[in-house]
């Protein structure tokens, strides 16, 4: 188990000199020019000409990205553009906003789909089983800046139940929050329910029906055990997804989390900014992804000998 994890933290490296080195490429081709953006439209050229020199902004792609790999390796990924604060302090300070929303969104989705997913695999082709599927698929097909809009126009507009934005207390967390947490449930539902009708069909499940063990019992001790690695790694992912790709969802709200920060960032062409925040998430990313892996050894004894 300890080389694994080993392994997998190595692994790390090349995905993220990966992702810094796409962003950073794509960075550099968009236009606008960092120093005119900090400087102003009438700044004078000779003045945009020193900060870009100042900047290191003049010297040639290959070696602006080794300058910045240097600097990252001892952990500094520099200062903002706009702000002139350093750029992994702004992220920590605004990260445990985002972890808040995506872990109130998976619990949500967790919450609403494993139990609608049992439902409809144990109910297949009722009216229940229906149901189910068509509010999965609503789930999948629509959009989050689309639903977190009809939400505020409900429950903040028309009946001013809920802020519409913001970071002010803890109603101002249920809406971004649903609006995360439906999609990730859609998919959830849709993972438990193929799982389960998959696992409810085999042989030792017809044998445990056959020894008289009560129904409760074979799905949610025998069958549901079963299915339930699939459906972590599909947890796993849509929280990964969500750490990392809350932004539509932050900028509706004005959420104060990495997201929008990103998206103000790539409005100002904020390179630090920009590359700190996606090599962050990426690792992030990576991380659930191994814990995820590490708890399957928990859930099925068969992975954990693997390992050994």
């Amino acid at each position: 188990m300890h080389k694994y994890i080993l392994r997998r933290i190595l692994l790390l490296i090349p995905v993220l000199l990966g992702v810094s080195f796409l962003v950073f490429t794509i960075l550099s081709l968009t236009p606008g020019d960092p120093a005119q953006l900090i400087l102003g439209e009438n700044a004078p050229k000779e003045a945009i000409l020193q900060l870009r020199d100042e900047m290191g902004l003049n010297k040639h792609f290959i070696i602006q990205y080794l300058n910045f790999i240097k600097r990252a390796i001892v952990g500094d990924f520099g200062r903002s553009y706009t702000t002139g604060r350093e750029v992994f302090g702004e992220i920590f300070s605004r990260f445990p906003n985002t972890l808040l929303l995506a872990t109130l969104g998976v619990f949500i989705a967790v919450a609403i789909g494993i139990p609608v997913g049992i439902i409809s695999a144990t109910k297949q082709y009722t009216f229940v089983d229906n149901f189910s599927m068509i509010f999965a698929l609503l789930g999948v097909a629509m959009p989050n800046f689309w639903l977190g809009l009809m939400l505020i126009l409900t429950f903040s507009v028309k009946l001013s139940w809920l802020p519409s934005g913001g970071f002010e207390g803890i109603k101002s967390v249920i809406l971004p929050a649903l609006t995360l947490g439906t999609g990730a449930a859609a998919i959830v539902t849709r993972m438990t329910r193929s799982s389960m009708l998959e696992v409810i069909r085999q042989d030792y499940i017809r044998t445990a029906r056959a020894k008289g063990v009560t129904e409760e019992k074979v799905v949610y001790k025998h069958a549901l055990k079963n299915a339930l690695i699939p459906v972590i790694t599909v947890i796993g992912l849509q929280f990964g997804g969500l750490l990392g790709g809350a932004v539509l969802t932050e900028s509706v709200y004005s959420w104060p989390g990495v997201g929008r920060m990103m998206v103000d960032a790539i409005r100002q062409k904020d390179t630090p900014t920009v590359l700190a925040a996606v090599v962050f998430l990426a690792a992030v990313f990576s991380i659930v992804n191994l814990l995820v892996d590490i708890l399957y050894a928990y859930v099925d004894p068969r992975i954990k000998s693997q390992y050994k």
